[in-house]
């Protein structure tokens, strides 16, 4: 049961948030979804995955799916160790009151320490910065939080 839940909400956080960044790189930012990818796999290959093509689009692709799933399962385990998360989970609003501790967590770590340790560069704190802090609420942690705290 645990496991299937951990995979479907690990899924669809990928998506959800696969979605997102691409539909906000695209049609807000002006980007392309290509350089979204490689700009993923450059975090840890460098500047170069720019160049890379399809197979770095792929791999930025991937290294997404293994951060989402990262991310549920950081959720999985708060959850098992702490009960009273899935106790608020089930209050009024407490869905909603979860992402919205644990999507700017996520951004957050992912932005302060985990890409910074990465490639040697401060983050850029702009309205981008922001849009993610925020963007992280729906698209990444609300698919967490409610598929893992679900009852059948």
């Amino acid at each position: 049961m645990k496991l299937r839940r951990w995979l479907q909400a690990g899924l669809v956080t990928a998506i959800t948030d696969f979605l997102f960044s691409s539909i906000l790189v695209k049609f807000f930012y002006g980007s392309t979804v290509t350089r979204l990818w490689q700009g993923v796999a450059s975090v840890p290959l460098g500047q170069d995955a720019f160049n890379g093509g399809l197979r770095t689009v792929l791999i930025g692709v991937g290294i997404h799916v293994c951060v989402a799933f990262a991310w549920t399962t950081v959720f999985l385990v708060l959850l098992t160790l702490i009960p009273a998360i899935d106790r608020i989970a089930h209050r009024r609003f407490g869905l909603i009151t979860l992402a919205a501790v644990y999507g700017p967590l996520i951004w957050m770590t992912m932005s302060f320490l985990v890409i910074p340790s990465m490639t040697h560069r401060p983050p850029t704190i702009n309205y981008k910065w922001w849009v993610q802090f925020f963007g992280h609420i729906p698209a990444v942690a609300l698919p967490i939080v409610a598929t893992l705290t679900r009852r059948d």
